[in-house]
């Protein structure tokens, strides 16, 4: 396996630290490589809204695949440090690590039903208060204090991708629905990064994706199966979206936040975050035809410069 590989799967050190004795340029090249992980990892994910629109499933059961379709990718990778494995299996690790899985189901599962009762326009601007709930669940559950500068990014982060779909979103009573669920999404997504940056503090980024999915998966099928959606696709390319939607944005997207989340503070991937609408909003230009305003342009640039001063802000 090459060497990206085993650092961005493999890897198993703790947060990124200066302390006595650490070699400074090397936990720096580590910081770097982390930052490129997180905005790598958020682009990916940015394509999710395209390939949700696409499924021809249901929202959860979209979700349910999104995940299993790539789950046992993660087992095998995971099972070839199977001292790491054991580790994850024990009662605190298991908690945390199913409390991950549970909040990404939801987070999912939630989100895929925002849509179907509110604009697009209103989700997205709705689950872009996340950053807001990750940044009060590192300071109270992983006792991370971000510097001003830090947070002024992330409120310049807001500012923009508010600014991308500001013109499209409107408040009507029969999004109402919609709109609650999408803020119940932001809260679900920010309980997911916090708890798998919590579960990265100790164990190498396959094994908090393999059992964490183990949680993910069946309580995605469940809602669809209740919730009588549609649980398999018709055609092969009902298939081949389902299987971009775990390969781009499962395992290339959130295995690659997940690995950028041990190495650098909650509040940076926070800002970080807000770069997932802009690609949406870029790729759905490209891919559906929809056409960018200047505001939405202008949204984007605004998105980049605070992604740029939040990097500049991390602790070194």
């Amino acid at each position: 396996m090459n060497r990206a590989a085993q650092l961005f799967i493999f890897d198993s050190k703790r947060p990124c630290v200066l302390t006595p004795g650490t070699n400074k340029d090397s936990s720096r090249e580590l910081q770097s490589r982390a930052v490129v992980a997180l905005i790598v990892g958020v682009t990916c994910i940015g394509a999710a809204p395209i390939l949700v629109r696409l499924s021809e499933v249901g929202p959860s059961a979209t979700a349910f695949y999104r995940v299993g379709i790539v789950l046992p990718i993660y087992w095998l990778l995971a099972i070839r440090d199977v001292s790491a494995v054991r580790k994850g299996f024990t009662s605190p690790s298991l908690r945390m690590l199913a409390a991950a899985g549970f909040f990404f189901a939801a987070d999912l599962s939630l989100w895929h039903w925002s849509l179907r009762y509110t604009t697009v326009a209103n989700s997205t601007l709705l689950t872009n208060l996340a950053p807001i709930f990750v940044l009060i669940g590192a300071r109270t559950l992983l006792r991370e204090k971000a510097n001003r500068g830090l947070l002024t990014s992330v409120a310049i982060a807001m500012i923009g991708s508010a600014m991308l779909v500001a013109s499209s979103a409107r408040l009507a009573r029969e999004n109402l629905f919609g709109d609650a669920l999408s803020i119940v999404t932001a809260f679900f997504y920010a309980g997911y990064l916090v708890t798998l940056k919590r579960g990265r503090a100790e164990l190498p980024t396959a094994v908090v994706m393999a059992i964490s999915g183990l949680v993910s998966c069946p309580l995605m099928f469940f809602a669809g199966w209740a919730a009588n959606e549609k649980l398999v696709p018709e055609t092969a390319k009902g298939w081949a979206v389902l299987a971009a939607l775990g390969f781009i944005s499962h395992l290339g997207g959130q295995g690659l936040i997940a690995y950028g989340l041990a190495h650098v503070q909650a509040a940076f991937s926070a800002a970080v975050l807000l770069w997932q609408p802009v690609v949406a909003a870029i790729l759905a230009a490209l891919v559906l035809g929809e056409s960018l305003s200047g505001m939405q342009i202008a949204g984007g640039i605004v998105v980049l410069l605070a992604i740029y001063l939040a990097q500049r802000n991390l602790p070194r």
